[in-house]
């Protein structure tokens, strides 16, 4: 069963606003509210957003375990909810929170800081160079 087949209660104006995947579910990234750190990036069907939207947790669908999760219910690593928005495309979430702990499942304070590809772009004067590509 794909989470698209459970009930949700989120209100259909937002529902139809929704690009979802084919399994339902939109990538929902978290960040601090204040500093702008991302955090983690985990994904949400409709019952999820309207449970994030409406507790001030966030609440993630989990794929492998095929359940609801809200973040920090055994870690104790809440995400208090401060902003959700939605993109330009209307298919992936941006949720601004308040991290208590750890974010990711390793007990890093982030996902994305144990295997950092690039660090700055070469030049490194922000003038928009981008990283050098190798030769083909």
């Amino acid at each position: 069963m794909t989470s698209t087949s459970r009930p949700s209660r989120l209100a259909p104006e937002i529902a139809a606003r929704l690009r979802r995947s084919p399994d339902g579910l939109l990538p929902a990234i978290a960040q601090q509210y204040d500093t702008g750190e991302v955090l983690m990036l985990g994904w949400m069907d409709d019952e999820a957003l309207h449970r994030t939207l409406t507790t001030g947790r966030c609440t993630y669908w989990s794929r492998s375990r095929r359940e609801y999760w809200v973040k920090g219910d055994t870690s104790g690593h809440v995400q208090w909810v401060k902003s959700v928005a939605l993109d330009c495309d209307a298919d992936t979430v941006l949720v601004k929170v308040d991290q208590v702990g750890a974010a990711c499942h390793t007990g890093a304070r982030t996902c994305f800081d144990a295997d950092v590809l690039l660090k700055e772009a070469p030049g490194g004067d922000g003038a928009g160079s981008g990283p050098a590509v190798a030769d083909q």
